[in-house]
């Protein structure tokens, strides 16, 4: 099955509208990358619109922490996934997304980026 996001030739009441054109490339879509929590790293490169490079994480094992006390940023260690405000089952999973809370090797972590965009993990060091 393809990913489509263009219009779905309906109207709102449900019925069917005419079909002016067929599906064009620039309106494909892709799945989420759902990046998880491994012992080794996966890092792939997937083309995009207009020759562009879109790097996706698909296993990590480790973050660049910031730590606002020291403004010093650090690679560490993901231990485990605590927490993600988008959906309860990710966290289960071991899925990181932006906004979940990491457990690293420094303490617990925001993640700031986005890793099936950016192809890194970023997070901020929290309070505790």
């Amino acid at each position: 099955m393809g990913y489509f996001q263009g219009n779905d030739f309906r109207k709102i009441t449900g019925g069917k509208k005419g079909k002016h054109r067929d599906k064009r490339k620039f309106e494909l879509g892709s799945p989420p990358t759902e990046t998880k929590l491994s012992t080794e790293e996966l890092i792939e490169k997937e083309r995009g619109m207009g020759g562009n490079i879109k790097i996706r994480v698909k296993y990590a094992t480790f973050a660049n922490i910031y730590d606002p006390q020291e403004k010093v940023s650090k690679k560490a260690k993901i231990l485990s996934v605590i927490e993600t405000p988008a959906n309860k089952e990710y966290a289960r999973r071991g899925i990181i997304v932006k906004g979940s809370i990491i457990q690293t090797e420094l303490g617990k972590a925001k993640v700031t980026s986005r890793p099936g965009q950016d192809g890194t993990i970023n997070a901020i060091l929290i309070k505790e």
